[in-house]
């Protein structure tokens, strides 16, 4: 339970990244999403809402969907059946860079950092589609150094030659860049040594709370997940099978006994 204690002691006085507050309750709503492959389902009937300032967690075995889930909403993957909505506007067939430019950002899973760039140069990359003046680059990139200081200390070394943990935080702090309103990260703990995954999840915790911002957490790593989000959902081969506050999915019998060996 560490990662949990320190999430709920730790003063965040420090950390500059200025909140993105907006009016209303619903930032994305998913509605009877639905996707095949080769005509074999990969989801169906997919529902479920993701609110301003949430924490949601989205647990499952591999290949239970919860990827190709992500790269549905992101415009990656079309739906064969029903709406994504983002903020009011439907978004189930905008191309990706369409919805990236509306301020959602997928972290996928692997990283996939650009390894010939500098972390400085794959940072900038990740403002490609905003027109920032040199000032506002600046002020992003450092925030994102202030996020995790071993990017500044290895600004000019190449992405490629990176730890893997550095990279996932490379990959996070490219996210950042685009100033998101949302940020779906995929697999965050994936590979990575226990003491990296706690401080992943530190990270994640730190940008909901400071900015506001809402973020869904994927993951096999299910006591992770739920230890972080106030919400959490469970799918299994293409269906969610089970929703509801994390705390209380943590105790859950059938939880404990599928996802976290108890």
């Amino acid at each position: 339970m560490e990662v949990v204690e320190k999430v709920q002691t730790e003063s965040d006085a420090h950390f500059n990244f200025k909140p993105r507050i907006q009016s209303g309750k619903d930032v994305l709503t998913v509605r009877d999403v639905s996707k095949s492959f080769d005509g074999q389902p990969l989801f169906e009937n997919i529902s479920f809402d993701i609110h301003r300032g949430d924490k949601v967690g989205i647990i499952g075995a591999n290949g239970a969907g919860k990827t190709t889930l992500m790269k549905t909403i992101m415009g990656i993957n079309r739906p064969a059946r029903g709406a994504v909505t983002y903020n009011g506007e439907q978004i189930s067939d905008l191309k990706a860079h369409l919805i990236v430019g509306r301020g959602i950002v997928y972290i996928p899973e692997g990283r996939e950092v650009f390894p010939q760039m500098s972390v400085l140069e794959n940072l900038e990359m990740g403002a490609f589609c905003k027109k920032y003046t040199k000032a506002q680059l600046d002020e992003h990139i450092a925030e994102v150094y202030e996020l995790f200081p071993r990017l500044k200390e290895r600004a000019r070394q190449q992405a490629g030659t990176l730890s893997g943990g550095e990279q996932q935080m490379l990959a996070i702090g490219r996210g950042m860049m685009s100033d998101p309103k949302l940020i779906m990260f995929d697999e965050p703990s994936l590979g990575l040594a226990p003491v990296i995954v706690d401080e992943m999840f530190d990270a994640i915790v730190k940008i909901n709370r400071t900015r506001k911002t809402p973020v869904v957490i994927v993951e096999q790593n299910a006591f992770m997940a739920m230890s972080i989000s106030s919400r959490t959902y469970v799918l299994e081969v293409g269906r969610i099978v089970n929703s509801g506050g994390s705390r209380e999915l943590l105790d859950s019998p059938d939880i404990k006994k599928a996802y976290l060996g108890g």
